[in-house]
């Protein structure tokens, strides 16, 4: 992992949300979805290194490309390990909602936690709360101690919280407190990344969301210093998804087992998850969002805004790129 290295992956993420945002608002959430892994996947196989996917579109035999295990990049070079989700928030993009973004997560090899395909309890929190909220605490007791972390209110509070039937006592335990909730339909990373972040208006992330997205999260929380922490979900009565309308609890425990995860509710903090020397994120906006714009499609030019958080230089970067088209005549500001 070196400065070099971490330019190709803001144009690897850069292009994969380019070619998803060509299919932004036309209600083609797979083929967005498709045309941003096959960018991604594109623009990764230019680098020099040996990649390997950790957490992507599924196994082997249930995606084509970017599939877990999938080698990536020229084969020579440094050892890096990826979390990728080429599209998130597939929803928001086909309906041109703010949120969606491709995102990533990269270290070196054996850096990144194989999240299995489950759910995952978050608590995101920014750097002044880190270590000192939990999620073994209930809400209430966390928005109290946010509150003295911050200097805030409860009430100057806000939690984003993902919008599904799971989260019903959760909101009205938050709301309980005096705290304002903001429910989103999808894209949890950029609401965690938000806590870690004073002025987005965002102060914590809490609730049930996907387990490899979570992996991705903490690695951009432990760059920046807040506060990540994720439990697996393993009980279809408490993830309350029409996906597990034929799982079982018994079920779920052994395909963890079988997985080599035998704590299966253990609490993994940040650096658990995201775990290797030098850890990177690396996201660009699909459609507007809260840290950044989307693609905007100009007559000579496209333009991207993107975001990179680095430990190797402890670093978040906000990047707005013009791709300059063939034969561009004019190019505004």
């Amino acid at each position: 992992m070196n400065q070099t290295l971490i330019q190709e992956i803001l144009e690897v993420v850069e292009q994969a949300a380019i070619a998803s945002a060509k299919l932004t608002g036309l209600g083609q959430k797979d083929e967005a979805d498709a045309a941003a892994v096959e960018a991604m996947r594109l623009r990764m196989g230019k680098i020099e290194m040996k990649g390997k996917i950790v957490i992507g579109e599924g196994e082997r035999d249930e995606a084509p490309m970017l599939y877990i295990g999938e080698e990536v990049g020229s084969g020579n070079g440094p050892g890096v390990d990826f979390a990728v989700d080429p599209c998130e928030g597939t929803n928001l993009c086909a309906n041109n909602q703010r949120g969606s973004m491709a995102v990533l997560a990269a270290s070196d090899t054996g850096g990144l936690f194989n999240a299995p395909d489950f759910y995952m309890n978050k608590l995101a929190a920014p750097p002044a709360a880190k270590g000192k909220v939990d999620i073994r605490n209930s809400a209430t007791e966390n928005l109290k101690i946010l509150s003295d972390c911050l200097g805030l209110s409860i009430n100057e509070l806000t939690v984003v919280v993902m919008d599904r039937t799971r989260h019903k006592d959760l909101i009205k335990e938050i709301r309980g407190c005096g705290a304002k909730v903001q429910p989103i339909s999808d894209g949890d990373v950029q609401a965690a990344i938000a806590c870690g972040f004073a002025g987005t208006g965002t102060h914590c992330l809490m609730g049930i969301g996907a387990a490899p997205e979570g992996v991705i999260s903490a690695a951009a929380m432990r760059a920046l210093g807040g506060h990540f922490q994720g439990q697996l979900v393993y009980d279809p009565a408490i993830a309350q998804t029409s996906e597990w309308a034929d799982y079982t609890k018994e079920g779920n425990i052994k395909r963890l087992n079988e997985m080599g995860i035998t704590d299966i509710d253990k609490i993994y903090e940040a650096n658990e998850l995201a775990s290797g020397e030098n850890v990177v994120f690396a996201g660009s906006g699909i459609t507007d969002g809260l840290l950044f714009d989307g693609v905007k499609f100009e007559r000579d030019c496209v333009r991207t805004s993107s975001l990179v958080i680095s430990t190797l230089d402890s670093t978040a970067r906000f990047t707005n790129t013009v791709h300059i088209k063939d034969g561009a005549k004019s190019i505004s500001l």
